[in-house]
């Protein structure tokens, strides 16, 4: 049973546990089907969306499909992929996690998610970023060493056209503009906004002067070492006197009937995953023990029910963060029915009980950021 206890502690604002948000993050990651072939990038999309439905039934509130351009990953348009999830479901927010904003025309990717917008009835937000790969950078035509830049204006402009006015512009990047109206609008007149952060204070406050939320993305270490960032990030808002924005996180998952089970599940693809990557960056092969250990202290969610809720309730009295995400296709080549199984897990035990271990024992620090509210 959801408890109703309150986050906080005498000397700051508490808000109700209910409050607290949570979601799941794709890549369109390529799962194996039955007979433990890896799907095609297709089924894998549709895989998506079956997903994303049984998530909107489980009670979770949000998910975030990211962008990347590799043979790995389905998920190269994650409006195009929304789009399709918001005429099959009826509460679930749709996310993009991340747009990469510095290879894209920041008008087309209002436009695109103001259509998401209105095919699910006012629930599309933007996860904005730089993204972990540079891909698209030479797939449309844009040049590494631009890479400050681009950033820099495409997300001055975004900001502005979220107004939904006509927008006077001029930049480097693209063609400028004057007056310039951009449709559709939406409903509710403006779409909900975050900054993807892997760890700079630049982009903190980036987040802040912008007005936008603060989602960070922890994928390895303990939690607790991104606490500067959330500081700082609200003492940006402070001393900028703007409207306090929502903090979240989001970070690796799986979970499964018993935590040998969930590890012995995840851990193969995950760690074909890493080894790939690591191979262009310089990692070290990853080797169980190395697995094991960020299981257990740093930031991977796997495990039971129990085990997982109490490492997420853990994470969010620690960074006081109204919102977590869960990127529970992070082992990629899991089956897609144990990932089905993960969803679900979450969704109907792994949430409510993060609700009741909260209620249980409060943050004994300041109360989480609310999450981003929509004036309707």
């Amino acid at each position: 049973m959801t408890r109703t206890g309150k986050l906080g502690t005498a000397g700051s604002d508490p808000i109700d546990v209910s409050a607290i948000e949570f979601g799941i993050d794709s890549f369109g990651d390529l799962p194996r089907n039955d007979r433990g072939e890896i799907v095609s990038h297709a089924q894998a999309i549709r895989a998506t969306v079956t997903e994303a439905v049984l998530a909107d039934q489980a009670g979770i509130d949000v998910i975030a499909l990211g962008e990347h351009h590799r043979p790995d990953y389905a998920i190269s348009s994650p409006e195009t992929v929304l789009a399709g999830i918001a005429t099959a479901t009826k509460r679930i927010r749709l996310a993009s996690g991340v747009t990469v904003l510095s290879s894209d025309d920041p008008v087309r990717v209002f436009q695109r998610f103001a259509t998401v917008d209105a095919l699910s009835g006012g629930r599309a937000e933007v996860i904005l970023g730089r993204g972990s790969f540079t891909e698209s950078f030479p797939l449309f035509g844009y040049d590494l060493s631009d890479y400050e830049v681009l950033f820099e204006e495409k997300i001055d402009l975004f900001h502005r056209l979220l107004d939904e006015k006509p927008v006077t512009w001029a930049g480097t990047t693209r063609a400028a503009l004057h007056e310039a109206d951009v449709y559709p609008k939406t409903e509710s007149g403006r779409i909900g906004t975050w900054v993807g952060v892997g760890g700079t204070p630049q982009s903190v406050l980036r987040a802040a002067h912008y007005g936008f939320g603060l989602m960070l993305a922890i994928i390895g270490g303990a939690p607790a070492r991104f606490a500067p960032f959330v500081e700082l990030y609200r003492r940006a808002h402070e001393q900028l006197g703007t409207t306090a924005q929502p903090v979240g996180m989001h970070s690796p998952g799986f979970v499964a009937a018993t935590d040998e089970e969930a590890k012995e599940l995840f851990y193969p693809g995950y760690r074909e995953i890493h080894d790939r990557i690591g191979a262009l960056r310089g990692w070290p092969p990853l080797r169980r023990q190395a697995f094991d250990a960020e299981v257990e202290h740093g930031s991977l969610y796997v495990g039971s029910v129990e085990t997982v809720a109490a490492k997420i309730a853990e994470a969010i009295r620690v960074l006081e963060v109204g919102r977590f995400d869960m990127i529970y296709s992070a082992a990629g080549t899991v089956s897609a029915t144990a990932r089905l199984r993960s969803v679900e897990l979450y969704g109907t035990q792994v949430i409510p009980r993060v609700r009741e271990l909260l209620a249980d024992q409060p943050i004994a620090a300041r109360a989480a950021t609310p999450p981003y509210e929509r004036t309707p």
